[in-house]
């Protein structure tokens, strides 16, 4: 169980926000403590707690990043639209701690790569408001690594910087394909009950997800926390035996403690 709890550091990670200042370090680099509890998977009217160590890594490259807008490689910059590769993670289940997937196979650790469109739509001072469409692909984090499908997300945006507080709000719709869906919510014949008849999943609408984060540099000590509200309602696999509850919530909380900042600086939005 520790060993798949490790795996949850790069979820909290990304979901949490990051600092931005107007001149800032090439990199930071430091190391803390976070608290996350999130559903088993989506859809799961049970939830898994973890106490995990958290790595704070900033690098604001030209062309790798990785800061408030999660980890990503800038594939294309323009004045209003950018596209860039970008990065996302969610953390295992054991089926056995789960009610509706017992005796099912176990959902392994997944991690999700993929080109990211970002339109910019306002800016102001100390707020800005964009279109993120990520399209990604799915890959579980196991010995064999498999992809299990394709998932698309568009969010809009809005990071407000007040009063040295950071805040992130973002709302959208999400997509997948009948293998990522297949994956998560199909019941084959072979784990079907009299409580749970086979199932099986079909692409489409997977319902919505928004969040909000907020984050804070105290000096050398940084702080972070989320809350993020997930609906499967409506979604295509709706109807799945293992979809046994359509509203979901995921909050984190995380301090870090910066020990290393580069000498080089660069200018915000480089």
């Amino acid at each position: 169980m520790r060993r798949h709890a490790i795996r949850c550091i790069a979820a909290l990670a990304i979901a949490l926000p990051l600092p931005a200042f107007a001149d800032q370090p090439l990199w930071e680099a430091g190391i803390g403590v976070g608290a996350l509890r999130m559903p088993h998977y989506r859809g799961s009217a049970e939830s898994n707690s973890w106490l995990l160590p958290v790595p704070y890594v900033i690098y604001r490259g030209s062309i790798l990043r990785a800061d408030r807008d999660g980890a990503r490689a800038m594939l294309l910059a323009g004045e209003r639209v950018d596209f860039d590769l970008s990065l996302s993670a969610s953390p295992p289940t054991k089926s056995r701690d789960d009610s509706a997937r017992q005796g099912m196979p176990d959902l392994a650790p997944s991690f999700e790569i993929g080109p990211k469109l970002n339109a910019k739509l306002g800016r102001g001072d100390g707020w800005k408001l964009d279109l993120r469409v990520p399209l990604r692909a799915v890959v579980t984090l196991e010995s064999r690594p498999r992809t299990i499908g394709w998932s698309l997300a568009p969010v809009i945006n809005l990071d407000i910087d007040t009063q040295g507080w950071n805040v992130g709000l973002q709302a959208g719709p999400l997509w997948g394909d009948r293998r990522l869906h297949g994956y998560y919510y199909d019941v084959a014949s072979a784990y079907a009950t009299a409580v749970r008849p086979a199932y099986s999943a079909p692409a489409g609408y997977a319902g919505w997800q928004a969040t909000a984060g907020v984050s804070r540099r105290f000096g050398r000590a940084w702080f972070g926390a989320f809350v993020r509200a997930d609906s499967v309602a409506g979604a295509a696999f709706e109807p799945s035996p293992l979809v046994t509850s359509r509203q979901q919530l995921a909050v984190g909380v995380a301090m870090s403690w910066v020990f290393a900042v580069s000498d080089e600086r660069v200018a915000d939005d480089r």
